[in-house]
């Protein structure tokens, strides 16, 4: 294999006890017998400071953001691409959803900003925008990477909300999520996913998808999952990411991305 490519939560991130020493040796081990490393997350750059803690920006500086709307070279500290939403389908969008999800509320990611409704409650980025925007219309003045749709006080939970949204969406924009427990969208540009985003990084780098390893765990994997010959969706991962698997490794907590990477590359 020449390229390993992982996503983070749930994945290499282990909800006891973040990425584990085993974990980290597997993916250094790996690059010690030739594979270059590429992690996938739907995170912005600025959430990354356990993977830097973990791994140093040197080995494995490009890293795929924002669900694939976003390539950032940690090393450099610099965007190398970006596959951005256009403020005409951004408006369709949300005007999209507001009809047949009540009760929704909106936050937006720029590379360089972050604003949300004030309705909106943030779960991560708790002090980045205190004040909000009364509706998020009012910040769409330019294309920007991602927009979050919570529905924080309804009943429906992430996979529900998935499931009204793709067709409202279809054409228009990639609609996806990373946690079935919450209440979260992560919405894309039409066609940009992390799928789109390894296949850019493997054209650039020279390598076929046959010669590339991927792991996932939740809806937002499933692209990047069906694209490459070789992935694994982690035992304790969504069953969208099972079905678009080509096998399923152990779970997270139990490192079964390690377990894996070491029996590849055992070899």
């Amino acid at each position: 294999m020449k390229l390993v490519a992982s996503d983070l939560d749930g994945t290499i991130i282990r909800f006891d006890a973040g990425i584990s020493t085993r974990t980290i040796e597997a993916f250094l081990d790996a690059h010690k017998k030739g594979a270059r490393v590429l992690f996938a997350t739907g995170r912005p750059p600025r959430w990354l400071g356990d993977v830097v803690d973990a791994f140093g920006t040197k080995i494995f500086p490009w890293v795929i953001c924002c669900n694939g709307a976003l390539l950032f070279d940690l090393h450099e500290g610099k965007v190398l691409k970006e596959w951005e939403i256009s403020i005409a389908d951004a408006f369709e969008i949300v005007s999209r959803l507001r009809k047949n999800l009540p009760g929704v509320t909106f936050a937006m990611e720029r590379n360089d900003h972050y604003v949300r409704e004030r309705r909106y409650i943030p779960r991560w980025d708790v002090g980045m925008d205190i004040i909000g925007t009364e509706k998020i219309e009012e910040q769409i003045d330019r294309p920007f990477l991602k927009l979050i749709a919570r529905c924080t006080e309804s009943d429906l939970d992430s996979d529900e909300m998935l499931a009204i949204a793709t067709p409202l969406l279809a054409g228009l924009a990639t609609v996806t999520h990373s946690n079935p427990e919450d209440s979260l969208l992560e919405i894309s540009a039409h066609g940009v996913h992390k799928g789109s985003a390894l296949a850019y990084v493997a054209e650039q780098w020279g390598i076929d998808r046959e010669e590339i390893l991927v792991f996932g765990d939740n809806p937002n994997d499933i692209p990047m999952l069906e694209w490459a010959t070789h992935s694994y969706a982690v035992a304790s991962g969504h069953r969208g990411a099972h079905s678009a698997a080509k096998n399923i490794a152990p779970a997270c907590n139990e490192d079964g991305v390690a377990q894996i990477i070491e029996k590849v590359f055992a070899k």
